[in-house]
C-alpha cells in the first residue's frame, strides 16, 4: 500500500488540484510545513515546485524552472485553460442564476442535482442556456433532453476535478478548490489581458500562483 506522501506525490504530478474537498488527507498532511517540505523536496527532482492558490486552499504542482521544453507544455497548457474559461464560466452563471443565490458557486457548496434539472426544465431560458453550454467541445452532449444534457455536464466537471460526488447513491455534487482557482486564473487573464497567450503562460509561471 502506498504511504501517504506517496499517495500526494503521486496525485500532484499527475496534474490534480487538492483542497480540502478533492482529497481532505492530502490536504491535511500539506498544511504541515514539514510534510509540505518533504513533498518540496521530492518534487523539485523532478523540476516541479509545490505552489498554492486561493489563499493556501488549493495545492498543486507547478514548474519550478523554465527551459523550452517546459514553455511549450505550459504554454498548451495555457490554452486549454482559457478554451474552456467560456463554457465553464457560462455553466457557472447557469448554476448561480438557477439557485437565485448572488454569490457564485465556491469551494464546499454543494449542488443537487434533481432540484438544479427541475429548475431548468420548468424554465425555458434556462433550458435553451443549458442546450448551448451542453454542446461546447468540453462537455460534448449529444442529447436532446435535458437531462441527458445535465448528467452529462455534470459527468464531465467531476471527471476534470471540478466537483467531487461524495455519496455515489445521491445526486449532491460538491464544489472543490478548483473553481476558486479558475476565478482567479479569470482575474489573471484579466489584468494581463494585453499580453499574449505565451506572455500570459510565462507571467503566470513568474507569479509561482498559477499554473
Amino acid at each position: 500500500m502506498m504511504s501517504q506522501p506517496g499517495l500526494v506525490l503521486e496525485r500532484l504530478l499527475s496534474g490534480e488540484f487538492i483542497c480540502r474537498v478533492s482529497y481532505e488527507d492530502g490536504f491535511e498532511f500539506l498544511k504541515n510545513s514539514q510534510n509540505a517540505a518533504q513533498i518540496e523536496q521530492q518534487l523539485n527532482l523532478l523540476n516541479r515546485t509545490l505552489s498554492t492558490a486561493v489563499d493556501d486552499e488549493v495545492y498543486f504542482a507547478s514548474y519550478l524552472s523554465l527551459a523550452d521544453k517546459e514553455c511549450k507544455v505550459l504554454e498548451r497548457q495555457f490554452k486549454e485553460i482559457t478554451s474552456n474559461l467560456l463554457p465553464l464560466t457560462e455553466w457557472l452563471l447557469l448554476v448561480q442564476e438557477s439557485s437565485g443565490k448572488d454569490m457564485p458557486l465556491t469551494q464546499g457548496a454543494a449542488i443537487r442535482l434533481n432540484e438544479l434539472q427541475t429548475t431548468i426544465e420548468d424554465t425555458p431560458a434556462l433550458a435553451e442556456q443549458l442546450t448551448k453550454i451542453s454542446a461546447y467541445p468540453l462537455f460534448n452532449s449529444t442529447s436532446k433532453t435535458v437531462d441527458g444534457q445535465i448528467k452529462q455536464v455534470f459527468k464531465r466537471l467531476s471527471e476534470l476535478g471540478y466537483l467531487q460526488k461524495p455519496n455515489p447513491e445521491k445526486l449532491i455534487y460538491i464544489a472543490t478548490g478548483k473553481l476558486d482557482y479558475i476565478y482567479e486564473v479569470i482575474r489573471f487573464i484579466d489584468e494581463t489581458e494585453s499580453l499574449s497567450l505565451t506572455e500570459q503562460a510565462e507571467a503566470a509561471m513568474q507569479q509561482g500562483s498559477l499554473l
